[in-house]
């Protein structure tokens, strides 16, 4: 009987018998150096470094305690006013115990970055792979390289107690607006958003005021979710008042903004049953 019973292999806790036996193990494929390569480019294998991004941010960060993310322009030479502002910023914030985190470039960033490193802060870069080279910049302690813009964001977000945003460009921009659509939408809740030089930004606000708001594509109360000054220290007192037990205003207006959502649904709710009564008459 013994010499009837088919071939058999296993695959992990897989049996495989007749035809389906392999003519070798996973680890001789796994070892084999030929081969096609093409696998390295399919969506399956991105998704795995993607996630081992989220990984090695998640552990490089996990422990880093209170922190502010600073941004700003990258083309911001040592010399102009904003680089020294941002040396002030980050200096202010690891005074106060904060760490800080940029994009790890020049300009704005490496201000802020020197900052808190000349004031024995923790001074973080978060890098971004780009066709033109911008490299980790000297006073990043903690670096860590991403591929991809999302994940890279996240890890802004996710380890910040707030946004300081200096003058830039569409980066600056896409991280600006991206924090207000989080706090927004609630998915984060008392995660002030300062910007930095009222010079600068209040072209964007008149615009947002009387462009945006006009259109009715933004209520009034999202103009009170970030605020402007030109006082580094004003901006540092905002992010802490805001990170402390009671909150503060910026927690209020946010508040605030959500019981307004919570009436303005339940508004509609009642309409709509309104009328459902009406073609039910």
């Amino acid at each position: 009987m013994a010499a009837d019973r088919p071939r058999e292999t296993h695959k992990g806790p897989v049996t495989l018998r007749r035809h389906q036996v392999e003519t070798s193990t996973t680890d001789q494929r796994l070892l084999e150096s030929r081969g096609p390569t093409d696998w390295v480019h399919t969506d399956t294998w991105r998704v795995l470094r993607i996630q081992a991004e989220f990984v090695e941010g998640f552990g490089a960060l996990a422990e880093l305690g209170r922190a502010v993310s600073v941004f700003g322009s990258a083309r911001t030479s040592r010399d102009a006013p904003e680089y020294a502002l941002a040396v002030e910023i980050g200096r202010l914030f690891a005074e106060a115990g904060y760490a800080v985190i940029t994009g790890g470039g020049p300009g704005v960033m490496e201000a802020a970055n020197r900052g808190a490193c000349e004031a024995g802060g923790v001074s973080v870069g978060l890098g971004i792979e780009l066709p033109f080279e911008q490299g980790m910049n000297d006073w990043v302690d903690i670096g860590v390289d991403f591929r991809y813009f999302f994940a890279r964001k996240t890890m802004f977000v996710k380890y910040a107690q707030g946004f300081v945003v200096l003058p830039g460009g569409f980066g600056t921009l896409d991280e600006l607006f991206e924090a207000l659509v989080l706090v927004q939408t609630r998915k984060v809740t008392s995660f002030p958003v300062v910007l930095l030089g009222s010079d600068y930004w209040s072209g964007l606000v008149d615009w947002l005021r009387g462009t945006v708001l006009a259109h009715g594509n933004i209520a009034s109360r999202d103009l009170d979710l970030f605020t402007i000054v030109d006082d580094p220290a004003e901006a540092v007192r905002i992010i802490i008042g805001s990170d402390g037990p009671g909150g503060s205003d910026r927690s209020r207006v946010e508040r605030e903004a959500a019981q307004q959502a919570a009436a303005d649904r339940a508004s509609a709710m009642r309409s709509g049953s309104a009328a459902d009564g009406r073609r039910d008459v």
